[in-house]
């Protein structure tokens, strides 16, 4: 007896031993699960590296991260990310964003074409979910799913060529708001993508995976995912590896998209003092428009920043065609300050779903252990700072925000495809009874 004792110690010492030497020697296998984060304004996909443990965030052949969440269709193809956004003024009504707002979702009477409203695309109410209409070489509908399909698909296909590799799994992240049926559509657009789905995550829990909050002794953690459209503010509360979400609010009509545009139209009225007349050609306001992005990013790291280019500006009435008129070179200092004044009263809309959840919650800001800020737009200073004025304490900025529910993700896909270092599951435990608070 206590020599099979012995044998079997040894047949396990040997598995270690081999263990330890192939993670030594022998190079680690291609992971083969995917995490996806398919946001409002921006998707990404990354991975969870076997045996060094790092995430990896797949870029595009730009070498950018992210991509723009639309979809463009013209007489020969269907275009996706930032294809798909060189599009949109010049093909506005076949240049569809935002579609995960429409996905999963029963619209009541009047409720849809209200919500369609601000958009160029046309949306249709098809039994009470959303369609948009296309017309390209004939007219026809998509789905909001559809759409989603194709950006997963170009995430799909890049993770396939960095990794040389086929993939056919994936863990995706969805709101924590999100019903059954949002969820579900939500897996019906990565299966249209040849997706297998092995687990749907909240996403303010990727975010406080990718912060490592998982593995450490926090309890009350408050999420702020402030991206291009939307706001979500989210209470949770973590035992050991388990999450609950507490209360959540947000605003669905704020994000860095709002931003942009109270720059824009500041810049707007810039060349129209100037010049006496507003940019009206399309391709004049794509330009302005590129260029007040690059601004607002900009400002997040300097204090000012210029913005400089052509506009092919023309009156109606002018008796030359746009082609015979020579450029105005449009140029204007944007300050930090400038910025901040013109959108001081946007940002102060961000604390109302804060104290609204921690009111649901019933806890004083003092208690929250964590901050975890999500979304570019939390790179904003002003942003933080109003945020770190409101708790006393500054949050938690250790990961790059646009990538941090990706970068959850990507680490529940390596755990659930087993791969090496093993990392601890996070748990989330479902809260049938949770609303989320809406401002607008």
């Amino acid at each position: 007896m206590a020599g099979e004792i012995s044998m079997i110690g040894s047949v396990i010492l040997a598995l270690f031993l081999a263990g330890y030497l192939g993670q030594q020697y022998l190079p680690p296998p291609k992971p083969r699960v995917i995490g996806l984060d398919l946001g409002t304004t921006f998707c990404s996909v990354g991975v969870f590296q076997p045996g060094s443990g790092d995430v990896e965030i797949i870029a595009d052949e730009e070498g950018r991260k992210s991509i723009p969440s639309a979809v463009s269709f013209t007489n020969t193809e269907v275009l996706a990310g930032h294809e798909a956004v060189d599009l949109a003024d010049s093909n506005p009504q076949n240049t569809i964003y935002d579609s995960k707002r429409f996905i999963g979702k029963i619209f009541e009477d009047g409720v849809l074409e209200q919500e369609s409203a601000r958009y160029p695309f046309k949306v249709i109410n098809n039994n009470g979910s959303a369609e948009f209409l296309i017309s390209t070489n004939g007219t026809f509908t998509v789905s909001p799913e559809f759409i989603g399909s194709r950006l997963l698909l170009k995430m799909r296909k890049m993770a396939e060529k960095q990794l040389n590799v086929p993939i056919q799994k994936a863990v995706i992240s969805v709101p924590a708001e999100f019903d059954e049926r949002q969820r579900n559509y939500t897996v019906r657009a990565a299966n249209l993508a040849g997706l297998e789905i092995l687990r749907v995550i909240n996403e303010p829990t990727a975010a406080a995976m990718a912060y490592g909050l998982h593995k450490v002794d926090v309890f009350n953690v408050l999420v702020v995912d402030l991206g291009g459209g939307t706001l979500d503010v989210s209470l949770l509360n973590k035992q050991g590896g388990m999450f609950l979400t507490r209360a959540m609010a947000g605003n669905n009509k704020l994000g860095g998209q709002d931003f942009s545009q109270r720059l824009l139209q500041y810049a707007t009225e810039r060349v129209r003092q100037e010049f006496g007349v507003p940019p009206t050609l399309k391709e004049d306001i794509h330009r302005l428009r590129q260029a007040v992005e690059a601004a607002k990013l900009n400002l997040t790291v300097h204090p000012s920043t210029t913005i400089r280019l052509p506009l092919d500006l023309h009156t109606h009435d002018s008796s030359e065609s746009p082609k015979d008129q020579t450029p105005v070179l449009f140029q204007s200092v944007i300050t930090r300050k400038l910025f901040e004044e013109l959108n001081e009263d946007l940002f102060q809309k961000i604390l109302a779903p804060v104290e609204t959840v921690l009111s649901e919650g019933h806890l004083e800001k003092e208690e929250v252990d964590e901050i975890v800020l999500v979304g570019g737009s939390t790179r904003i200073p002003r942003i933080r700072r109003l945020i770190s004025e409101y708790f006393g304490k500054e949050p938690n900025t250790s990961v790059d925000p646009d990538l941090a529910v990706v970068t959850g993700v990507a680490i529940q896909a390596g755990i659930m495809g087993g791969s090496w270092p093993l990392q601890v599951s996070a748990i989330e435990i479902p809260n049938r009874h949770l609303r989320k608070t809406n401002f607008s």
